[in-house]
């Protein structure tokens, strides 16, 4: 006669619950995370009728005084990083508010062609 109950093994935790953990957090995380770097300012831009899609994704913003931003710099420092470190296979993208001046957006294009941007995409809202 056996004497001896049978050992009792312990049940298993099962890891289910922390898989569903974990991708909750990484789902919260890829959620709530900056992706790409933050405008420097609020830009409303003008309308066309046949836009297309932009070909760049380097980015220059000017608000509807003409103030530069680039890489979270605004003004003159903004336009000296961005002559810096241009690259002169990709086109340059610039987001001009609806309200900025003509003349001002000309007197820009200028200094980039003299600073040797050789391409520039100017965007518009569709």
């Amino acid at each position: 006669m056996n004497i001896r109950g049978r050992r009792h093994r312990p049940p298993r935790e099962s890891i289910v619950p922390m898989i569903n953990v974990v991708f909750l957090l990484l789902i919260f995380f890829l959620m709530t995370a900056q992706i790409a770097p933050p405008e420097p300012f609020e830009v409303v831009l003008p309308t066309a009728p046949d836009a297309i899609d932009p070909a760049s994704e380097n980015r220059l913003y000017i608000n509807r005084d003409g103030l530069p931003g680039y890489s979270g710099l605004t003004g003159a420092p903004a336009l000296e990083l961005l002559i810096e470190i241009r690259e002169k296979s990709t086109p340059l993208q610039i987001r001009a508010d609806a309200d900025l001046e003509a003349a001002r957006l000309a007197q820009l294009l200028r200094q980039l062609a003299g600073a040797g941007f050789q391409r520039v995409e100017v965007m518009v809202g569709g």
